[in-house]
């Protein structure tokens, strides 16, 4: 067992008194003042958050857009250069191994972002599919550290933190799911309109020993925009109202793509990719669905779902009392049979029935 691993700004998460939990075997700070406070600071401001525990790797080579669309579930050879797409990694039998981001940097070089519990998997399986391809795979994860500035004053904050300069597409010109170029104080930076909590907001990917500085920075001039440091409890509960999927949760070797309503990822007619011959989930196979409560009683993971009756049917994968909607919201895979709202289910909170109702996801979307 190994310690746990600690960001390059592990020291100005001390300074800013978090208390820290271990996730996918690194040290992350889990909130600074309150989980609700952090929350709605990024609905209605700002927040920053340390992502430097993710995993980044690099595919360089003529092959390059050819061998993501053998090694990934989409079709990567297709995205434009300064784009960025949402993909799956899969395992022969179609089960998941990660779900990643890849941005498309030039003609031949592309940048995976992928989780960090998974890094040694990815790193493995991305290396095991090159074989006969002209392109190199290197895992530069520690080379780089990974900030993301979330919430509807993401971009003037941005726009206006000393030092980001060079930047290679206008602000209000830059698009969701696409990156730009810029430098922090001279030295590289790429700023990824992307994000994982349902608002506007960018990830910057800088140089791990940059990171210090320029977390000072973005801080300093978020501090008229109402930016808060947010931890890992925020961000759950941002990304569970959003709808979108955890790894360990929603996702995992087990799960296949059009359990987790995933299925529009996987582009099946290509000729070939690796878990194209079990991608179909078995008959019968349980869904994703969102569920809805009254109440302040919120299902957690590994609640059942269960019927009038008590039958199981399901079993929530995350759920919280909703920050923002005041109510408990869960997601949980449950029978196709009752996947259609049809049937009255329920949550078993510690032997108690709390009615529920499937919802559409997200529970939560921004007014653009």
């Amino acid at each position: 067992m190994t310690d746990p691993r600690s960001t390059p700004l592990r020291e100005r998460h001390e300074a800013l008194g978090a208390s820290f939990t271990d996730f996918g075997g690194w040290q992350m700070p889990v909130r600074y003042t309150s989980d609700l406070a952090e929350h709605h600071a990024v609905r209605a401001a700002a927040g920053i958050f340390d992502i430097s525990h993710m995993a980044e790797f690099t595919v360089v080579g003529s092959g390059a857009g050819a061998y993501l669309d053998y090694a990934l579930a989409g079709r990567l050879s297709a995205l434009a250069v300064g784009k960025a797409k949402y993909s799956l990694l899969l395992a022969e039998d179609g089960g998941i191994i990660d779900d990643v981001i890849v941005y498309r940097l030039g003609e031949d070089r592309f940048l995976i972002i992928s989780n960090a519990g998974n890094r040694d998997a990815v790193r493995a399986a991305l290396h095991a599919r090159t074989s006969g391809i002209d392109v190199e795979v290197e895992d530069v994860s520690d080379s780089y550290a990974l900030i993301a500035v979330q919430g509807p004053n993401a971009e003037a904050i941005l726009a206006g933190t000393p030092g980001i300069e060079d930047v290679s597409i206008p602000w209000a010109e830059q698009k969701y799911y696409a990156w730009a170029s810029a430098t922090y104080n001279g030295r590289p930076l790429l700023l990824a309109r992307t994000g994982y909590t349902g608002e506007d907001g960018f990830e910057l990917l800088a140089a791990a020993e940059d990171a210090p500085a320029l977390w000072d920075a973005v801080l300093a001039a978020g501090s008229a925009h109402g930016l808060v440091p947010a931890g890992l409890a925020a961000r759950d509960t941002l990304r569970l109202e959003a709808g979108m999927p955890l790894y360990g949760h929603e996702l995992n070797r087990e799960t296949k793509p059009a359990q987790a309503g995933l299925g529009r990822v996987v582009v099946t007619d290509k000729e070939s990719f690796v878990g194209k011959d079990g991608v179909t989930p078995a008959a019968g196979a349980r869904v994703l669905v969102g569920l809805a409560a009254e109440g302040r009683r919120a299902g957690r993971a590994e609640y059942d779902v269960v019927t009038e009756d008590g039958a199981v049917v399901g079993e929530i994968t995350s759920g919280a009392l909703s920050p923002t909607l005041g109510h408990p919201i869960a997601m949980a895979f449950v029978d196709p049979a009752v996947a259609d709202g049809s049937v009255p289910l329920f949550l078993d909170v510690r032997g108690t029935k709390i009615p529920a109702t499937i919802t559409a996801l997200p529970f939560y979307r921004r007014k653009k």
